[in-house]
């Protein structure tokens, strides 16, 4: 999210929109994630991101009406993202502040990162029906030092994709994350 872009497209100031998007953080109709900075040599994005908590408002703000017109929407991935965010949170019950995104300039990325026992752990939304192992996948587990790396997808199956990276069905997320910590 960028404050300034926001802002000239109104015609209105970027302190205009923080304010803004501050009360519609403080009345539980987004959610702000910031990103998470480390050590690296990579250039990373400093800016956060924002999600619609309530899944059903994005559909309508998107003009979705119906489960067919949603799975062939272009915001579909987002979506889901969003969805999934939410009720992962739910489960790790983390506060705002130890919840974080990653992301480089290159284009690297894992959705959400968080510490649990002194360890590392990201997890990555995916609307697919077997996600695989990704370049930015590898990248994080590096540079962020994962104990684990989880792909929240809405299939059946808990599966490993590769050492250190499980897919999780979020229908199972609980059970099969707890487990893993």
């Amino acid at each position: 999210m960028n404050y300034s872009e926001i802002g000239r497209a109104f015609g209105v100031s970027d302190m205009t929109v923080r304010g803004y998007v501050e009360i519609l953080e403080g009345t539980f109709v987004v959610r702000v994630l910031q990103p998470f900075f480390s050590n690296t040599s990579k250039r990373l994005v400093k800016n956060p991101k924002i999600y619609i908590r309530d899944s059903g408002l994005f559909h309508t703000l998107m003009s979705i009406e119906n489960e067919e017109q949603m799975t062939s929407h272009p915001k579909l991935g987002a979506s889901w993202e969003g969805f999934a965010l939410e009720e992962t949170l739910s489960v790790l019950r983390k506060g705002s502040e130890e919840v974080f995104f990653w992301s480089t300039h290159s284009g690297a990325e894992i959705d959400l990162f968080f510490q649990s026992k002194g360890k590392n752990f990201g997890i990555e939304f995916k609307f697919a029906d077997a996600p695989i192992l990704t370049k930015s996948m590898k990248s994080a587990q590096a540079d962020l030092k994962l104990a684990g790396l989880y792909v929240v997808y809405p299939g059946r199956d808990a599966y490993p994709i590769s050492e250190g990276i499980q897919a999780l069905p979020l229908a199972h997320f609980e059970k099969e994350f707890e487990s893993a910590l």
